[in-house]
């Protein structure tokens, strides 16, 4: 697919996901009467009678993403085209990984809060991502993770990651979730240990997928 193409693809995955996490939430609020919910479910299998016409296999990559690049448009966290991704928005400064999301209703889990599973999610991405800037992409192997605190739901959180140890194929990182208006109170921390792959174990696990 040409580069223009490949583009204006992202561009609309994107416009897609952003409407589709916006149902999403909308889905998990709503106290619309109950017959304007059935009414939105058919017109909801409607689109997606029409988006199933074309689908990809579990072995066939988004036309869209680029693996080497770092793109990946569905990833269930940081993907814009994902309906599931808050989406989490990353950078990288002086080696450290650095999140920023909201979260909404449809990851509560006790009320007015964030299920703690997402916590781990949300950890594990952000742990991944400073792994790979450091140079040393690996896959997580472990993940202890520490509830200090409820995370809360619409408020703005900021997530922090960096790399403490690196032992051949394996490296050792650390992070935290904490609201981006008190960043210095850490809610949920992590500490995940990574394992470079070695070609024989890539080969296997990711040698049907395909482009």
């Amino acid at each position: 697919m040409e580069r223009q193409a490949v583009t204006h693809r992202r561009e609309a995955i994107s416009e897609l996901g952003d409407a589709l996490r916006s149902l999403v939430e909308h889905a998990t609020t709503t106290e619309a009467p109950t017959d304007h919910l059935l009414d939105a479910a058919a017109t909801i299998r409607a689109v997606i009678a029409r988006l199933g016409r074309r689908v990809r296999d579990r072995a066939t990559l988004s036309s869209a993403d680029d693996l080497l690049g770092g793109i990946r448009m569905y990833n269930p966290v940081t993907g814009t085209g994902s309906a599931l991704a808050p989406p989490l928005r990353i950078e990288v400064a002086d080696g450290t990984a650095i999140g920023r999301c909201t979260l909404g209703l449809a990851f509560e889990g006790p009320p007015t809060f964030a299920h703690g599973g997402v916590s781990a999610m949300l950890l594990d991405q952000i742990l991944g991502h400073a792994v790979v800037a450091s140079g040393n992409p690996g896959m997580t192997v472990r993940l202890d993770t520490v509830y200090r605190a409820p995370v809360p739901l619409l408020t703005p959180l900021l997530l922090t990651a960096s790399v403490g140890e690196v032992d051949g194929r394996r490296v050792t990182a650390t992070g935290t979730i904490a609201t981006e208006a008190d960043p210095g109170t850490a809610l949920v921390t992590a500490t995940g240990t990574f394992v470079g792959l070695r070609a024989d174990q890539a080969t296997r696990l990711f040698g049907q997928v395909r482009q």
